[in-house]
């Protein structure tokens, strides 16, 4: 049975209680679950939180998830498209643990992080090769604009890889679990989030480039770079997210 909205169900008793287990969960906890589908990790999640806030955008799904849980119990199911659903509207923090659909997971990554006041952890299911770019350190190939955006509010953690054979329908690449500490404010002093994102944006749009000619559109690069300390001839993926934040400051200070 394949969704209209990209989602793979796991049915693994064994994966699914690895991933409780990783996301730290307790009796005193409010998890969030995006795309419950047919209930597997929800059955789960209701045994080992307090609340279970279960947003499902698939209608035909939503019937059937309600005769799982009726109401009265610790799961409230919601018809919604996590995009663009009002977590600010949940009482207190929570948690979110998920099988997400792949498309959705960057854009999800980020709207999530948009309430990271609120937002205590993230336990995702996600293709492995989007969960090594997420998790990747600098000087990697897999280090990029993703790594530096996650990383800068969160402390993500692959914990283990998941077979596409546990999946069904089978997806066409294997899937990871990555969780994540969600810091309220950056990991990293910077004085401009949105020029820091510019400058990492730009810089990595022409990667294979030394850090110097990616960034020549700024002006006063050279000087900018020597102020931070870092060599004009290094590639973009070969800077710490602390030297990307000193050198966005000083290409600031010198326009």
């Amino acid at each position: 049975m394949r969704r209209p909205f990209g989602q793979h169900f796991l049915f693994d008793p064994n994966i699914l209680k690895k991933i409780i287990s990783c996301s730290g969960i307790t009796k005193d906890d409010t998890v969030v679950e995006i795309g419950p589908g047919l209930g597997t990790l929800t059955k789960f999640l209701a045994l080992s939180a307090k609340k279970v806030i279960a947003i499902e955008i698939d209608k035909r799904l939503i019937e059937k998830l309600l005769e799982i849980f009726p109401a009265g119990g610790n799961v409230e199911i919601i018809s919604a498209d996590a995009l663009k659903f009002p977590y600010e509207t949940i009482e207190g923090k929570f948690r979110v643990v998920a099988n997400i659909p792949y498309y959705i997971t960057t854009p999800l990554l980020f709207r999530l992080l948009e309430f990271r006041e609120k937002t205590q952890s993230m336990t995702l299911l996600m293709q492995k090769e989007v969960a090594r770019r997420i998790t990747a350190p600098h000087g990697s190939k897999d280090y990029g604009v993703l790594s530096i955006g996650a990383q800068l509010y969160t402390k993500p953690a692959l914990k283990f890889s998941v077979s596409r054979k546990a999946f069904l329908p089978p997806p066409d690449v294997d899937s990871a679990v990555v969780h994540f500490e969600v810091c309220p404010e950056p990991r990293f002093q910077i004085k401009d989030d949105k020029f820091f994102s510019e400058v990492v944006k730009t810089a990595f749009s022409q990667r294979r480039k030394t850090i110097a000619n990616s960034l020549k559109i700024f002006e006063g690069i050279k000087d900018a770079l020597h102020a931070s300390g870092i060599d004009p001839k290094l590639r973009p993926e070969n800077l710490s997210i602390e030297d990307f934040a000193r050198l966005a400051d000083a290409i600031k200070r010198i326009r």
